[in-house]
């Protein structure tokens, strides 16, 4: 692209400047004008690119032309006037100039001018608004460990914001009321500098509990930036006492396991028993109370005490030492439906054989029945037999010997 002489160009600026003067000078305002300029307002966070288009409805070929905050002219038409290669041209018809600003500072925003330099003057003004990006948030004020029932705070800090930005705490996904923040002007820069101050009563629920600062501010999106920092929470112990076993059998081994659970972890355990000495076959080691074979004289409360820097927490299990012969609940139950089932089916059994015994007697009484009815008819005991033994092939006999 060719560039006019420099005296040619300042005489050009002068004259626009001048004609501009007097269009400002005369605030005169057009209704419906179709030379009119027609701009919009944009917003652009630093380091974006921004794009500023002016826009007329009818031409009569005069240029368009965009200046800065300065008044410095950018672009008129399709010539550069302005050495930034920052600056670029997007499009340039009849009817439209549109320009790209690209990696824009702060020191960019302003009020932008479009002019189309017919007789009168026209203009339309396109504020340009930049939005300072917040910086990442900074946590402070927890540098060691906080005891159980004590209270924390919390100071989170972010640079850089532009309008300010704000601020939110939350411990997992629920969100906390802090303090309200703290703006601070910086010197010499139009961006802010705000900080929040948040105060926990922290509980051993909160050990290892994450929690988070994040900026709100319309050039991020939602969680674009946060920080977070996990408590540490001291706090005694919590004692639970498990059985090697729910069904401890006289004779048998067993053992008592306590478990503490504290931060940091319990550094001694103490075991015994409620209204009396512990038995002489247990031998108290550590976390554990073993017992070298059971006694129902072993029955009784057992208490374990654990001990941390924090404190102490005591759990208790009562002991019932049960027979050789006892049999867990389920198992009892199992075997009662076993021998319930079983049960059901020999009296099944049973049922079958006395139906099935008292046909086949019955039968058999019908079949020597109707021998003996055979045997009565005949006239002698040759017939008889016959009668007996053959039954219709004795009556065919007879009948040929009648023939």
């Amino acid at each position: 692209m060719a560039f006019p002489s420099a005296p040619s160009v300042l005489w050009s600026v002068s004259l626009l400047t001048a004609l501009f003067a007097a269009e400002v000078h005369s605030n005169i305002v057009y209704d419906d004008d179709p030379f009119q300029p027609v701009t919009s307002d944009e917003t652009v966070s630093v380091g974006g690119t921004v794009t500023l288009t002016c826009r007329v409805a009818e031409s009569d070929n005069s240029s368009l032309q965009w200046s800065n905050t300065a008044q410095q002219t950018l672009y008129f038409g399709e010539k550069r006037a302005l050495r930034d290669n920052r600056i670029q041209l997007h499009r340039s018809t009849s009817t439209e100039l549109s320009i790209t600003i690209s990696d824009v500072q702060l020191s960019d925003e302003g009020e932008y001018t479009c002019s189309i330099f017919t007789m009168p003057v026209r203009t339309a003004r396109a504020t340009v608004t930049v939005l300072g990006v917040p910086g990442k948030p900074q946590i402070s004020g927890f540098e060691k460990e906080v005891q159980e029932g004590h209270k924390v705070t919390l100071i989170c800090t972010s640079a850089g914001s532009k309008p300010p930005a704000r601020l939110r705490w939350y411990r997992g996904d629920q969100e906390l009321d802090g303090r309200p923040d703290v703006v601070e002007s910086v010197p010499d820069d139009p961006t802010y500098k705000v900080s929040s101050e948040l105060t926990l009563e922290v509980s051993r629920s909160d050990d290892n509990a994450p929690i988070t600062c994040a900026v709100d501010h319309p050039s991020l999106a939602p969680g674009d930036k946060r920080s977070e920092q996990a408590l540490r929470v001291l706090y005694s112990p919590a004692v639970e006492i498990l059985p090697e076993s729910d069904l401890p059998r006289e004779g048998e081994k067993f053992h008592l396991q306590c478990l503490g659970n504290s931060n940091p972890e319990p550094h001694s355990y103490t075991w015994t028993k409620k209204d009396g000495e512990l038995p002489p076959l247990s031998k108290a080691d550590g976390a554990f109370l073993r017992f070298e074979m059971l006694n129902k004289s072993d029955n009784g409360v057992y208490v374990c005490e654990a001990v941390n820097k924090i404190g102490r927490g005591q759990g208790e299990y009562t002991l019932l030492v049960q027979d050789p012969t006892a049999m867990s609940t389920s198992s009892g139950v199992d075997h009662a439906v076993i021998g319930g089932v079983v049960a059901v089916i020999v009296f099944i059994l049973l049922c079958l054989l006395i139906v099935l015994g008292r046909y086949l007697i019955r039968h058999k009484g019908t079949y020597l029945t109707h021998e003996a009815k055979g045997s009565d008819d005949a006239p002698d005991a040759d017939t008889a037999i016959i009668n007996a033994e053959g039954g219709h092939s004795g009556a065919e006999d007879k009948k040929e010997y009648f023939i």
